[in-house]
């Protein structure tokens, strides 16, 4: 009996998906501080290469040009978007934007330094890049998308820090807003484990 072959679909989600995610990957990285302003929404990918101990597995893997890890992945979706009107919605600077953010909050804190960050980035059509983000989550396990979340989290606002710190404002302490939220139980050399624990897994 012949083996059935299941014949490739280039229109298959998770091909198109996997086409976006190849496509950023093979961007130049570039610096995360010195960002030139550009048009556009889209996908990215953040690059750590600095000393913080609990990620120096993840670090070697970024070092010499490398790249070839990222500690955190995500998106920049024109506003409306989650409304429905993504296709008619002008993202103007959307992506850029995010980045910025990302780097306000890594300045913020006083154990990060901006200078061993790089990002790769990728201006998408709008329809594409929940699918992209999502592969590429799924393909790396992002440190700061999984384990130590809040990375990309914004200040909620007066009278709603209810919720609880964030475990990457726990790590990297900083944003003017994170004490305002509940305490966490755990502590830093507690996530600290977690992290080598987590980095070992996915690395080895």
């Amino acid at each position: 009996m012949s083996a059935q072959i299941i014949p490739f679909n280039p229109l298959d989600k998770t091909n198109l998906g996997s086409s976006v995610a190849d496509a950023l990957l093979a961007r130049p990285p570039v610096p995360l501080e010195d960002l030139r302003e550009f048009q556009g929404a889209g996908v990215y990918a953040i690059y750590y290469g600095g000393k913080f101990k609990a990620y120096s597995a993840l670090s070697a893997r970024n070092q010499a040009g490398q790249f070839s890890m990222p500690i955190y992945v995500g998106k920049a979706v024109p506003a409306g978007s989650r409304r429905g009107g993504a296709l008619d919605a002008k993202p103007g600077r959307v992506l850029h934007r995010r980045l910025v953010e990302h780097a306000e909050s890594i300045r913020a804190t006083n154990n990060l330094v901006i200078k061993d960050f790089h990002c790769r980035f990728l201006v998408v059509d709008d329809i594409w890049i929940p699918l992209g983000e999502s592969l590429l989550i799924a393909r790396f396990s992002p440190l700061w998308n999984s384990l130590v979340d809040g990375f990309g989290n914004h200040d909620p606002g007066s009278g709603r820090h209810a919720g609880m710190r964030p475990r990457w404002d726990v790590l990297h302490p900083g944003r003017a807003w994170a004490p305002k939220c509940r305490e966490r139980k755990e502590t830093i050399r507690e996530i600290e484990r977690d992290v080598v624990s987590f980095l070992n897994n996915i690395l080895e």
